[in-house]
């Protein structure tokens, strides 16, 4: 059953009414004030502080008349201000119960309405027919109840808001229209109406409208917020631009080719709602709860007040009994308990550049033990340069740099960019190669002409590929020094050796240590040789190493870590660990750079460091723990408050204890939800420090 993204009520989709689709999802809602919070909250909080602005003064003044000033005919005088607290502040309370009557669910408006009508409702009586009753006015009890429950929707409603700031800033970073070339001209349209394809334009200072590729012009553009680059970065003719990334000084031509909700900005926002509406340990319970602790409440009300009659207590007492239990039930800290954590621990890793995939990608992470990850590109800062070019004797550096730019000019792999961005320093034209494959784990190979080339990268064991002859002492060179070895072999003729390094990235070291004082342990596993493995283990004081895996090796070694029954997260750069990604009890994706929606695993972090990993594992121990939290405190609160308010202190105070409960009941309650998300809100401030 889906819930109130507002309070957390669950809600009956075959029957409610009160819906609202956004980005292509249903949201569900128990009432109208919910359903124009979350379509509208600044609108929302607006009426709230003007009916606290009339609530306020009114009830005060209400409360004066009935303890200090007896001015005369005072009672009508009061009747007349409490009627206009109950039905302008405290109007939504009745059109939230009616919208609950429509849909066939309850929710807290239903005791608001019905123990503040009662109040209100018995003094009316007593005001304008002395003497059928006993002559007691709870004008003030049923004008503070109001008031003080919509001062804590409206505190609730600021705490809330602060916890989606990551969410709104990058829905604001879009701008709200484009310059479009259309039959040659230039024509300013709303964003919307892009289409993928189209050409615009960007001035210098403005807003990027959709993401695309540089036809014309070259600048400057600060990606911050998107990829983490501190840095403004240069882009030209076929770079790609992001939406919502900030033009520097030049102008720019851009074929738009994703638009809309296809956006990295739009699938950025759509993974941070997708995990504001995830499900961890005890929301089932909380839902089944919240369903139904309105009717037991009400239930409970009455049993209550039927009792204290029956022993004597008197009408009043009757009716403040039914009051005070009615109003001080919380359902809405069972409701809220879990979104609340949810958004803010969600909204503060979003900021952080870490993206949770997937219902129950927080419940996940909160039981990870053992981080497995990858080294190049994820310990390492994935741009490895190429640092010797040492061909056979007879061959020449050039000609062996000119064949290995041709076989990688098609690959993504890190040491396939090093490789050709070398050739292009040098001004060495790549060769053209054909029936090009790439072989996972191993390298590439090719055809030019009639021979087959093939590139050995770092790990690939040379059996079959003929003996290294002079290269053997130049590999173990490279290896002592640490750096990685890639081996050109015509056929099975070794042509010449690529050295490769590769500095680890800042901030490993940091995130490492932060995750063994969690009491996480950190395994590395890569392809790369064992001393290159080794000196980067060492500089980021990982104590235990697997070096020389094949993919499938990895693999196997990702199974037998889960059958020792540990919950292992592999961290990995995406582009060869997919399947390990898959297979982890939770994958993380780092760098995960423009297409975080197609990312494998469940967490995906959108810049290249390692602390984002240990923040995403914090996050997810500690948004469940605060859901863990928020539950036992709504438990707790209603199964103490709950009992005092249906009489069980009378006995230590009596009866009188009841010319407070009421008044005192609907400030715990706005307290008690207050609490809740206060007590969310502190993930805000969670790092790797504290």
């Amino acid at each position: 059953m889906p819930t109130d993204p507002v309070c957390g009520m669950a809600v009956d989709e075959r029957s409610a009414e009160l819906t609202l689709v956004r980005e292509n999802r249903t949201y569900y809602f128990c009432s109208t004030s919910c359903l124009e919070e979350f379509s509208a909250p600044e609108r929302q909080l607006a009426r709230l502080r003007w009916r606290l602005a009339v609530a306020w003064p009114l009830s005060i003044v209400i409360l004066l008349l009935t303890y200090a000033f007896h001015l005369p005919g005072w009672p009508y005088l009061a009747f007349a201000l409490a009627t206009a607290v109950q039905f302008y502040p405290g109007l939504q309370f009745y059109r939230g119960t009616w919208d609950a009557f429509q849909s066939r669910l309850w929710n807290m408006d239903v005791l608001i309405a019905v123990g503040t009508t009662v109040a209100y409702g018995y003094s009316s009586v007593v005001v304008w027919f002395p003497g059928h009753l006993p002559a007691e006015y709870y004008f003030d009890a049923s004008a503070f109840i109001v008031t003080l429950i919509l001062t804590g929707n409206y505190l609730e409603h600021l705490t809330r808001e602060r916890s989606r700031g990551a969410l709104r800033e990058l829905q604001q970073l879009l701008p709200t229209t484009a310059r479009v070339l259309r039959d040659g001209t230039e024509v300013e349209v709303p964003v919307s109406e892009v289409r993928a394809g189209e050409l615009f334009r960007v001035r210098p200072g403005a807003r990027v409208p959709a993401d695309g590729r540089i036809r014309e012009g070259r600048s400057t553009l600060v990606e911050a917020l998107l990829t983490g680059e501190g840095l403004p970065v240069e882009r030209g003719p076929g770079d790609r631009v992001l939406a919502g990334t900030i033009n520097g000084d030049g102008l720019l031509t851009v074929e738009a080719t994703q638009v809309g909700q296809d956006t990295l900005l739009a699938q950025v926002g759509q993974l941070v709602t997708e995990a504001e509406l995830s499900r961890v340990p005890l929301k089932q319970l909380a839902d089944r709860i919240a369903a139904v602790f309105v009717p037991v409440v009400l239930a409970l009300a009455v049993a209550a007040s039927v009792a204290w009659f029956l022993v004597g207590a008197g009408l009043t007492v009757t009716l403040l009994v039914f009051v005070s239990v009615a109003i001080t039930a919380c359902p809405c800290a069972f409701g809220i308990a879990t979104p609340a954590a949810l958004v803010v621990g969600t909204g503060r890793a979003a900021e952080e550049g870490i993206l949770f995939k997937g219902r129950d990608s927080l419940e996940r992470a909160s039981q990870i033990d053992l981080v497995l990850t990858d080294k190049t590109g994820t310990l390492t800062r994935g741009k490895p340069t190429l640092t010797d070019v040492l061909p056979v004797p007879g061959e020449s550096a050039d000609h062996l740099l000119a064949l290995a730019a041709g076989l990688e000019s098609g690959s993504g792999h890190p040491l396939a960019r090093a490789v050709v961005e070398e050739a292009r320093r040098r001004k060495v034209a790549p060769l053209p190669f054909t029936q090009m494959e790439e072989v996972p784990g191993q390298g590439v190979e090719g055809r030019l002409g009639e021979k087959r080339f093939r590139l050995l990268r770092a790990g690939t064991p040379p059996e079959g590929s003929g003996s290294l002859g002079p290269l053997s002492g130049e590999r173990a060179r490279l290896e002592g020094l640490g750096r990685t070895g890639s081996v050109l072999f015509d056929g099975d003729r070794p042509l010449g050796l690529l050295g490769f390094a590769d500095e680890i990235a800042p901030g490993v070291a940091e995130a490492v240590q932060a995750l063994e004082r969690d009491g996480l342990r950190v395994v590395m596993a890569t392809g790369d040789h064992e001393a290159a493995a080794l000196a980067v283990a060492r500089a980021a004081g990982i104590p235990e190493v697997h070096a020389g895996l094949t993919p499938s090796e990895k693999m196997d070694l990702l199974r037998r870590l889960q059958k020792e029954g540990h919950q292992v997260a592999y961290v990995g750069d995406g582009i060869n660990d997919a399947p390990a990604l898959a297979a982890a009890d939770l994958g993380i994706a780092i760098g995960a750079g423009t297409d975080v929606a197609k990312e494998a695993g469940g967490v995906v972090l959108m810049r290249s460091d390692f602390r984002g990993v240990a923040l995403a594992l914090r996050t997810g121990r500690r948004t469940v723990a605060k859901v863990r939290g928020n539950l036992t405190w709504a438990l707790g609160y209603n199964a103490v408050l709950l009992p005092i308010a249906a009489g069980a202190l009378v006995p230590v105070f009596g009866l009188g204890i009841y010319n407070v409960l009421p008044i005192t009941g609907a400030l715990a309650m706005g307290v008690s939800s207050t609490t809740v998300v206060l007590n969310s809100l502190s993930l805000r401030f969670l790092s790797l420090s504290r």
